[in-house]
């Protein structure tokens, strides 16, 4: 099926759901995310991960075709508020890192559970920061053991919403980071 509009809330009594080969998408380089292509479904990082591979988010544009214009949305809008990142890390990044970005400007809001995977299972929340603008899970430390997640959301302007679970070794340390 091709991509489908609809104008006004959907209601479904039965759920709706996704499923296939689609709904993953395998990342290990670098990359430069995109709604279309990236939103609303899961970034699988890992596996062949290259080293220092950077996920960069899209400048958040909350001004074109704004939801307050009424029936007749542009479905082509360059608006990509609400719009949802999925990353997980299925295998441990071992010797490499894994950032993700934004373009400088947007800033993280939210926060992080780390665990300690390796002894205690010791749990620590991280709240980003009020300039941070990345992510960086390290392998150890920071997160990037496998079963590492996090969702952001395209919430404000200048604003992603971050949640998720950083799991690490060792002594937990926070993820989030300024350029």
């Amino acid at each position: 099926m091709a991509i489908t509009t609809f104008d006004g809330p959907i209601r479904s009594l039965g759920g709706i759901y996704q499923q296939g080969p689609s709904t993953i998408v395998e990342i290990t380089a670098s990359t430069t995310l995109d709604p279309v292509a990236h939103g609303g479904r899961i970034i699988s990082v890992g596996g062949s991960l290259a080293a220092n591979v950077v996920l960069t988010l899209p400048t958040i544009n909350t001004s074109a075709n704004a939801s307050s214009s009424g029936p007749g949305n542009d479905p082509n809008t360059a608006n990509n508020e609400g719009v949802t990142y999925t990353i997980w890390v299925p295998t441990t990044i071992s010797t490499s890192s894994l950032k993700i970005g934004t373009d400088g400007t947007d800033r993280f809001v939210g926060y992080v559970l780390s665990i300690d995977s390796d002894t205690t299972d010791a749990t620590r929340g991280f709240g980003a920061g009020a300039n941070d603008d990345f992510i960086n899970f390290n392998g150890t430390t920071t997160g990037g053991v496998a079963g590492t997640w996090v969702q952001i959301v395209a919430i404000a302007a200048l604003k992603y919403m971050v949640t998720g679970v950083a799991v690490g070794s060792g002594t937990v340390a926070t993820p989030f980071a300024t350029s």
